[in-house]
């Protein structure tokens, strides 16, 4: 089968979003690059059901759809928007994580408030008002707040992540969950400290957080 180590990774990864309950049932898609292409998961189907073949290979450039069977995500267009806004991107995760999507709904940002906040999602988190799913005008907002930053939560809908690799795509989707759960508790229990410009700064400096982030990057 084509793309046969790239299909085995989704099908990976996927099943840790699911475990992660980062989705329920169908919701959530994922894709990654190669080359001028990118497989991304079929329509309809959970993540933990899917099967290498449920990876749909579709052509950057034209959106062409390169094998017949199963429709690809309906989010295809926000994919394709990323892929194209970013050489650098090569996997895109969107999933339905619920404190992400909580706070997103409630138009709440998410400001850096721990070191690997700043060293693994490697930028800010805006709130993107909300847009009716699967369309080009989606993909169009998307793709205009990820031609600056790593991660954004989508007002009423969920979180989209991109990175180097599927895994560093993954962590920071999960990293935003984390974040949004210490945001509610933090807010419930006292007044949250967020790290201020100079912290970012510092952390993003250290030898060992560079080292850290180079091997997620190298996929290691």
């Amino acid at each position: 089968m084509k793309y046969e180590k790239l299909r085995r990774e989704l099908v990976t990864f996927g099943r840790r979003i699911a475990s992660e309950h980062l989705v329920v049932g169908p919701g959530g898609n994922i894709s990654a690059r190669n080359r001028n292409v990118i497989l991304i998961k079929a329509s309809g189907v959970p993540f933990e059901e899917v099967k290498e073949e449920n990876y749909i290979p579709v052509e950057i450039a034209s959106g062409k759809v390169l094998e017949k069977g199963r429709n690809p995500s309906s989010e295809l267009p926000m994919h394709l928007a990323c892929y194209r806004v970013r050489e650098d991107v090569r996997a895109v995760v969107h999933t339905h994580s619920p404190f992400a999507t909580g706070i997103a709904s409630a138009g709440v940002a998410l400001p850096p408030m721990f070191p690997d906040f700043v060293a693994i999602i490697d930028s800010d988190v805006p709130t993107l008002p909300f847009v009716i799913p699967c369309g080009e005008e989606l993909a169009q907002i998307v793709s205009e707040s990820i031609a600056k930053v790593n991660a954004a939560l989508l007002a009423n809908h969920g979180v989209i992540t991109v990175g180097n690799n599927l895994r560093e795509a993954f962590y920071r989707a999960m990293l935003v969950e984390v974040a949004a759960q210490a945001l509610v508790a933090g807010t419930v229990v006292g007044t949250m400290r967020f790290l201020s410009q100079d912290d970012v700064a510092t952390i993003r400096g250290l030898d060992k957080v560079e080292y850290r982030v180079r091997l997620l990057k190298e996929g290691k």
